[in-house]
């Protein structure tokens, strides 16, 4: 098993030419804004791009990125216990964006969806209030929605991982389209 490496902005800056770029955050996430050149293959979709990952691993670097470097992380471990080496970009495209550096839209994309953050705090915050007033209104025991969330919450925090945002992930408008997908593992095979 390889171990990832990570590359701050400026690094990955200089080196872009010469990367391969990933962004596993979801379609409507990279339409708000992308690295130049990155690719889009959704985080749970890694599994299926293994072998096209693996064909441009073995002619050149590859840099994994998403929002914060959390999912990328995550992607980059999956991809050394295949024996695929990578790089993430510490502090994803958030920091390559405070660093003043472009982040380029796909043609057409008229709406961006949500970064995956702001829907769970979203999720989480409307399911926390709607139990307090139902069990306010209601009944009680309502508020156990409020407590489970709040343990969910906790939960995502010790592990660095978040069940709402994976099922948040398999939503419609967080999907990729399987022609957008097959392009992105056709453009890895003819690099």
């Amino acid at each position: 098993m390889t171990t990832p490496t990570a590359l701050g902005t400026g690094e990955a800056l200089t080196r872009l030419h010469e990367l391969t770029v990933i962004d596993v955050r979801t379609p409507g996430e990279y339409a708000g804004g992308h690295l130049p050149g990155a690719l889009n293959i959704p985080l749970d979709q890694i599994q299926r791009a293994l072998p096209d990952i693996r064909h441009v691993a073995d002619r050149g670097d590859v840099l994994v990125v998403c929002a914060s470097g959390a999912r990328s992380e995550k992607a980059c471990r999956i991809l050394a216990e295949n024996n695929i080496t990578t790089a993430t970009l510490s502090g994803g495209t958030g920091a390559w964006a405070a660093d003043g550096h472009d982040l380029h839209r796909p043609q057409g994309a008229t709406r961006a969806t949500w970064g995956m953050e702001r829907q769970v705090r979203l999720t989480a915050g409307t399911i926390v209030l709607l139990g307090l007033l139902l069990g306010l209104l209601v009944h009680p025991a309502f508020q156990v929605l409020s407590a489970g969330i709040a343990a969910g919450l906790v939960f995502s925090a010790l592990t660095n991982t978040c069940g709402m945002a994976a099922m948040l992930a398999k939503l419609p408008h967080n999907r990729p389209r399987a022609a957008d997908l097959d392009n992105t593992l056709t453009q890895l095979r003819n690099r």
